[in-house]
């Protein structure tokens, strides 16, 4: 029984096509909110900067202060994560671990692949074998596709040929093309690779309350001591099967190859990661993420109706489980790749795309709304507060740099003669240039932590390379804009008009 409401079938609902009269209406009411909230608020500065210049003026500099105000609150957060991420990874997991019991607990990674060049899927399983946990005590689970056709099984039959013997185990799963009322997309597969290999500690008698599965990209490679460090959090937690375990994604295998926006643009998440694991209440799942199997048989493992199960499969936890659910921070890394297409502009086209699929997370909202008005078991402060983060989030990606780079600027251009008199019309921007430039200090900290955690350069680059990692950072204007705002607005958008999203796989071209 769900504890969380009632009624399961409301559960794993993908869209407001999942449902039927009054509900079906109300859902698609909350699907159009954050669309409308959004263009509200560009449609009202736009509209207001001419019918109300002055209002508007007085609204920027405040909007101006309250984005300083923010960079600053966020970025002692960030120094706070990068203190402890640097801790972390210099801790000695191997003899904390050894104070506590742990010899039961078997490791299952799921590694789901469409047609990614074998080398990168082989880089992560050495990854894994490299960090510090009995292989033996692993298992592998390489989740293709049938839709791939045989490259896919070309790619999984000679990697378990070279690695299959190294784990305890290592399974080839191939996810049927086409199934009824599922979308084509990492959920879907990684459900099906997580109850295959359901059956497979079954046989061999695992209870699943000692696997913790890591639901990986086939990019993901673990930094050495992930294993004992996620181990080490799961079993000293006092409610470990009502939680979820998030190490922060560092995007370092390919991050000296990659041009300077697609490395900015990955940086920043990482920054983003990194500053929410200093604000647990706030912490959702986010790609590469750890859970009990115990509990993700319990939920009924992850959405395959759906683009974002990373982040869904916390909602759905929380709903389970009445609002007592969370995300542990590991503030411990993984790495993996940075967008990178064929060319510049098809970087360009593939940073984007990856973009407006994660701001696709915005499907989020309607699910979480419409689920918290169907379960009085949550307390009103909870959903409150968890519908305040959720909605300010996206609202804040679709419009903070829209606002303060462009909309800023309309009650001089288009404010009227009138306006232009005024004292106010003057000073605006010197004020807004005065106030923007305090917030660019929060770059320094931004060039300075990227520095620490960059892996040693290729051979052949030179000094002037490392320089270049440092000026990237004054792309952050542009990067905020291009990928941020405009993915959000064509995502929200979307969902706003029903336009729903198919899962797009980030091509993961050979650094090699």
């Amino acid at each position: 029984m769900f504890n969380g409401f009632k009624d399961t079938s409301y559960f794993h609902i993908g869209s407001a096509r999942d449902l039927k009269g009054k509900d079906r209406v109300l859902y698609r009411t909350l699907e159009i909110f954050p669309g409308l909230l959004t263009w509200s608020t560009i449609i009202g500065v736009i509209l207001f900067s001419y019918k109300a210049p002055l209002f508007v003026a007085v609204f920027i500099i405040i909007f101006d202060t309250y984005w300083l105000l923010k960079t600053a609150y966020l970025s002692i957060y960030l120094r706070q994560s990068w203190r402890r991420l640097r801790y972390n990874i210099g801790v000695d997991w191997t003899r904390r671990i050894d104070l506590i019991k742990y010899d039961h607990i078997f490791h299952l990674v799921i590694l789901p692949f469409y047609d990614e060049p074998e080398k990168v899927a082989e880089e992560s399983i050495q990854g894994i074998l490299a960090a510090r946990w009995d292989p033996k005590k692993i298992i592998i689970v390489l989740a293709s596709e049938e839709k791939a056709g045989k490259s896919a099984e070309v790619t999984s039959h000679n990697l378990k040929t070279r690695y299959g013997n190294l784990f305890f185990d290592f399974l080839v799963t191939r996810h049927p093309a086409d199934i009824p009322s599922e979308i084509a997309g990492k959920g879907s597969n990684i459900t099906y690779a997580a109850k295959a290999a359901r059956i497979l500690l079954t046989s061999h008698g695992i209870r699943p309350h000692d696997v913790l599965v890591s639901a990986f990209d086939i990019d993901t490679v673990p930094y050495v001591h992930y294993f004992e460090c996620l181990t080490w959090h799961f079993l000293t937690h006092a409610d470990r099967f009502r939680a979820s375990y998030q190490p922060v994604p560092f995007y370092n295998n390919n991050i000296w190859q990659v041009p300077a926006i697609s490395r900015v643009v990955a940086t920043s998440g990482t920054f983003w990661q990194m500053i929410q694991q200093e604000r647990p209440d706030r912490l959702a799942t986010f790609s590469s993420h750890a859970i009990s199997m115990a509990t993700l048989e319990k939920i009924n493992y992850w959405q395959t109706n759906i683009v974002s199960e990373d982040s869904r499969i916390f909602w759905n936890a929380l709903m389970f489980h009445a609002g007592n659910y969370e995300v542990v921070p590991l503030s411990y890394p993984v790495s993996m790749d940075a967008n990178v297409g064929t060319s510049f502009w098809q970087t360009i086209k593939n940073v984007y795309k990856q973009q407006r699929r994660w701001s696709w997370g915005v499907e989020n909202v309607p699910y979480a709304m419409f689920l918290f008005i169907k379960s009085p078991q949550i307390g009103m402060l909870k959903k409150i507060k968890y519908m305040f983060a959720l909605v300010e989030g996206f609202w804040s990606l679709a419009t903070n740099s829209l606002v303060i780079f462009i909309l800023g600027w309309l009650p001089i251009i288009i404010g009227g003669g009138e306006f232009h008199d005024t004292v106010l019309s003057f000073n605006l921007p010197i004020i807004t240039r005065n106030l923007m430039w305090l917030s660019m200090f929060g770059l320094v900290l931004s060039a300075i932590i990227s520095l620490s955690f960059l892996p040693a350069a290729p051979d052949g680059y030179k000094p002037r390379h490392r320089f270049y990692m440092i000026i990237q950072w004054l792309l952050v204007p542009l990067t905020l804009t291009l990928f941020g705002a405009i993915p959000a607005i064509d995502a929200q958008t979307r969902l706003m008009f029903g336009k729903y999203m198919s899962f797009w796989v980030t091509p993961k071209h050979t650094r090699f």
